[in-house]
């Protein structure tokens, strides 16, 4: 995410909580919910809402509502004219009673992208226009720290697509404290892709970066000298879903790579190809949408 974000936070939110979203929501903003599960907690909702209206009730374009009885569900849906739509229910819990949690929302052009506790949890595909949701709601048996809005600054992709595969030259040859920044959209039955640093005078790749859908494995590599070296694999959670949306930075350190999805760090990797002067070529392939492709 862009350095230049504009934020506005809300601290100890009174449950149940109905702001008015000033500017509306764009591409591109985040809501950031910081918040705990008490103990006795069966359920709790956060609305996307078209208005702040009781009777009629207002249509809630995105109903997320955990709900805590059994194994726990979250269920996500839409209420038009006072209807609810089809349920789309996600069966993996990350919240737990008596325990913090932090919500992100991503607005995406055409859906929202959650994640909680840095790991990326559904996705929701818009039923009601974006431009309609100007209050947020939040319900149930929930306590709330602070609700966060991060404004981007015009910084999401148009949806024009780059043609994959993508090969080009950066605007320089990478040195300590240059970003390469990646963003794409995950194809929805996805195998893997690749995003390679190379050089420019050899076929040598200084940083291969390979996650691994099928298998949830992510892999780094170098090619040297016509030959690959030891992969590492390691990784405390793999951060890539079937059709979501993603922000990859790769940050060059004097003496490693730093690597970041939407905002988290996720791995550093030592740099074996030691003449970074000769990186200037990035390569990506594999089963994404190429959207943006910068270095900074």
């Amino acid at each position: 995410m862009p350095l230049d974000q504009l934020q506005k936070t809300i601290h100890n939110s009174v449950i149940p909580y109905t702001g008015t979203i000033l500017s509306g929501l764009l591409p591109g903003e985040l809501v950031v919910i910081q918040g705990s599960v008490p103990d006795d907690s069966d359920r709790f909702q956060v609305d996307f809402q078209c208005g702040s209206s009781t009777k009629p009730r207002a249509d809630v374009a995105f109903h997320f509502n955990p709900r805590f009885k059994k194994s726990g569900s979250i269920i996500c849906n839409t209420l038009e004219k006072e209807r609810w739509g089809w349920e789309e229910i996600t069966y993996e819990m990350p919240f737990q009673k008596g325990k913090p949690f932090k919500i992100v929302f991503m607005v995406l052009k055409d859906k929202f992208q959650v994640s909680v506790n840095e790991k990326h949890l559904l996705l929701y595909n818009h039923r009601v226009n974006l431009e309609r949701i100007d209050t947020l709601g939040i319900y149930g048996k929930v306590q709330i720290q602070t609700i966060t809005f991060v404004s981007n600054n015009g910084e999401v992709p148009d949806g024009s697509q780059l043609v994959v595969p993508y090969i080009a030259r950066l605007n320089s040859a990478l040195r300590p404290g240059q970003t390469v920044v990646i963003k794409g959209e995950v194809n929805k039955n996805p195998n893997s892709f690749a995003v390679n640093l190379k050089s420019s005078d050899s076929k040598d790749i200084a940083l291969h970066l390979n996650p691994r859908m099928k298998t949830k494995v992510f892999v780094r590599n170098s090619y040297l000298c016509d030959s690959w070296g030891e992969e590492e694999k390691d990784v405390t959670n793999f951060p890539f879903s079937p059709g979501m949306y993603f922000e990859l930075l790769i940050f060059c350190d004097v003496h490693q790579y730093k690597v970041a999805i939407n905002g988290v760090h996720i791995l550093e990797y030592k740099h074996r190809f030691k003449q970074l002067e000769k990186i200037s070529v990035l390569e990506v392939t594999g089963d994404i949408q190429l959207l943006d492709v910068r270095s900074l």
